[in-house]
Order: structure tokens, then C-alpha cells, then sequence
């Protein structure tokens, strides 16, 4: 698919720009650190401004193409599934993206997984320092 190509060349060239041609404006983000999805394109490329800050060394080490169930509306959609190696605060991070598009061929789920549960635990940390910083969400310790 056309567009997990541009989207991973946007990731590894770290272009939010191109990112946002990319999403629908009611795009779904899960994240392993968080039990609700971000939602919305201006949120979901605002945790991609910390997410990219945030890993290190990013590569993609393979593409897969498909179809899978979206959690949003449960029909089928195309999808691509990226897996990629980083690193966060020294802790190296495995992990795959899932993208589903929509009939447009745009990013509308998004999904990430990673491990171990130890590097989970170092980017939940980190992503949570980045967004309170850029002001996306509140400060939990109020702060």
C-alpha cells in the first residue's frame, strides 16, 4: 500500500507535515500505555511530535499487507503492519505499527505494540513527560 510507504518515510524523516496528509482529521491512535485511543487528527500528530522525539533510532525492519477488523467500527479494512526497532532513555524497544486505512487509502486506526514490558514502562514515562511539556494533556500531579 502506497500510503504505508509515505507514512514510513514520513516517520523515519521525522515530517509531521506529511504525517498530517496522511491521517483522516478522526483518526485513532492505541497505545500501549494508555487504555483509551487519542482521537483526532490534531491530538494524534501531537503525540507524534513527542513520539518522535522520544525514540531514538528508529527503523522499520519489515512490511506486511492485509486486512484486519478495525476496533472503531469492526469492519474490515485494508492495513500494513510495520514492525520497527528504536530505542527509549537506553532501553531498546521492539515493536510493530498497525495502520488500517479508509477508502481514501488514509490512515483512520492506528495501532502500536511494544516490548518488553520494561521498555513499555520507559516510553509510558517519557511519551507522558512529552505530552504534559507540549501541553497536550494535564499534569497528574498537578504541577
Amino acid at each position: 500500500m502506497e500510503t504505508a510507504e509515505r507514512f514510513r518515510t514520513a516517520v523515519e524523516k521525522r515530517d509531521l507535515t506529511a504525517l498530517d496528509e496522511l491521517f483522516t482529521d478522526d483518526i485513532r491512535l492505541y497505545s500501549p500505555v494508555k487504555f483509551r485511543p487519542f482521537e483526532g487528527k490534531p491530538m494524534v500528530l501531537g503525540l507524534f511530535g513527542v513520539l518522535l522525539r522520544t525514540f531514538e533510532d528508529l527503523r522499520y525492519v519489515g512490511h506486511f499487507e492485509g486486512t484486519a477488523q478495525t476496533s472503531g467500527d469492526g469492519a474490515e479494512a485494508p492495513s500494513a503492519i510495520l514492525p520497527f526497532r528504536a530505542t527509549v532513555r537506553g532501553k531498546e524497544v521492539h515493536g510493530i505499527d498497525l495502520l488500517q486505512f479508509d477508502g481514501e487509502g488514509r490512515v483512520k486506526e492506528f495501532t502500536v505494540m511494544v516490548r518488553p514490558q520494561s521498555a513499555v514502562r520507559v516510553l509510558g514515562e517519557a511519551v507522558l513527560a512529552g505530552l504534559i511539556a507540549d501541553g497536550l494533556v494535564p499534569d497528574p500531579a498537578g504541577a
